[in-house]
């Protein structure tokens, strides 16, 4: 599962399901986000003081069958992004391994690995994986790609290797 805006975190989640197998599945909104950085910026800043969880389009059908739940996210605003606050109200994680990864702008992961540990009750989460994307503002869009892709890779094979997964 992963949440990508400008396509990074989806790079890694393409990393990580070709190393692992399993489902890709993309999160996302009934009712997507302003192309605009600027507004995006302003509707999540108040989608985080409200709580504000926004409806999904994206629908799991039999998600208890899944034992290991890959989330993948970028940092926004340096809080884990409301869509991803709502997958994690209405999926229960309780009894499941979960895999936290981030993509964020330079500035790290925040708060977000936190939350998702906050709203994983009776979930095993396990330490997540972080690398910088892109840096919308600046007009950064998808950086990982070509040489930093096979970097990523690299890093992603160290990682998934330290968490033992079955």
């Amino acid at each position: 599962m992963y949440l990508s805006r400008t396509r990074n975190t989806k790079a890694v989640a393409e990393i990580i399901q070709n190393k692992t197998g399993g489902r890709l599945v993309e999160l996302e909104l009934q009712t997507p986000y302003p192309e605009n950085y600027q507004a995006i910026v302003q509707q999540v800043a108040r989608e985080n003081e409200s709580g504000f969880l926004p409806p999904l389009k994206t629908v799991i059908n039999n998600f208890d069958k899944y034992d290991i739940v890959f989330l993948g996210f970028p940092t926004w605003g340096m809080q884990l992004p409301p869509p991803m606050n709502s997958f994690l109200n209405i999926y229960a994680m309780r009894g499941k391994t979960v895999v936290p990864f981030n993509t964020n702008g330079g500035y790290g992961v925040g708060s977000t690995f936190e939350t998702v540990k906050t709203l994983s009750p009776g979930a095993n989460v396990l330490n997540g994986y972080s690398t910088r994307g892109g840096l919308e503002r600046d007009g950064q869009l998808l950086t990982i790609a070509d040489a930093r892709r096979a970097e990523v890779e690299r890093e992603v094979v160290a990682w998934l290797n330290t968490l033992k997964l079955q």
